[in-house]
């Protein structure tokens, strides 16, 4: 997998650092994507120094403000002529409803909404590669969603559990859809659960501990590289092997609606971009 690209958001620590040091191990170029220019930097200093790479550059915005997802977007168009991987890693877990600049839950915002602009600002690019892969970490936690479409925004009622299960659950009907809109394609989608990892994420909203980052990095550096993964768009993986998902994440009509809402959400703010010519 030399040569290959990837973008891996929320990469200064945690999971996604763990992945940005597999990949690069590998041989990728990887993107590191992190909240601040300082986190950044030091992260690429460490993987650097864990890995021996110079195949490292970094992008840094808030995820939580789609204008600035939008700009990471124009980053990476005007500084990269290719991408093969991308990766939505990143993710909150917030222990009280706050709205984001745009008025939207930030649980939902950050996990879901970020990363459905973020991935179409990015898809002609990832559609140049011969082997394009998008891969969107979610949680085991989607299978305790509800599914209020009057509620995606945690208006009607709220909870930390509940705010965060919903986004779990977006990144597998986001991903389900995208697989079958890029039939046809040399892209790949999938979703995955990465275990219950000991991170920041699950000290802040659950008090707990649990497996390595090392082990929790692996099924998203699985699906990354390896060539059997080629083969398995649309599919939901735990431990590196294909698992059953929450079973409206099949639901046709649920994928297609849910879809719209969030097209609609992200596209009333005026800030899809297109790469000029």
């Amino acid at each position: 997998m030399n040569n290959h690209v990837a973008l891996i958001t929320g990469s200064t620590d945690g999971i996604g650092k763990q992945t940005a040091i597999d990949l690069a191990t590998q041989g990728f170029q990887v993107i590191i994507h992190g909240r601040s220019k300082e986190k950044c930097e030091g992260a690429l200093e460490e993987i650097h120094h864990q890995t021996g790479s110079n195949l490292l550059s970094y992008v840094y915005a808030d995820l939580s403000s789609l204008s600035q997802v939008n700009k990471l977007a124009e980053k990476i168009l005007n500084n990269y002529s290719q991408l093969d991987v991308l990766i939505n890693n990143a993710g909150v877990y917030m222990k009280e409803r706050i709205l984001t600049e745009d008025g939207y839950e930030t649980t939902f915002a950050v996990n879901h909404l970020a990363h459905f602009l973020l991935t179409n600002n990015l898809l002609e690019l990832l559609k140049k590669s011969d082997d394009g892969r998008i891969i969107n970490v979610s949680s085991i936690a989607h299978q305790n969603a509800h599914l209020d479409w009057n509620n995606l925004n945690g208006e009607k009622s709220f909870s930390p559990y509940g705010a965060y299960s919903l986004s779990k659950l977006a990144n597998v009907l986001f991903s389900n859809e995208l697989a079958n809109r890029l039939k046809g394609t040399k892209v790949k989608s999938y979703s995955l659960h990465p275990g219950v990892i000991t991170t920041k994420l699950l000290r802040a909203g659950f008090n707990m501990s649990g497996a390595s980052v090392k082990k929790g990095a692996e099924t998203s550096v699985y699906l990354a590289s390896s060539k059997e993964a080629a083969k398995l768009s649309g599919e939901y993986f735990i431990d590196c092997k294909i698992a059953k998902p929450h079973p409206i994440t099949h639901d046709k009509e649920t994928l297609k609606k849910f879809w719209k809402i969030s097209e609609e959400t992200v596209s009333s703010h005026s800030i899809f971009i297109k790469k000029s010519e």
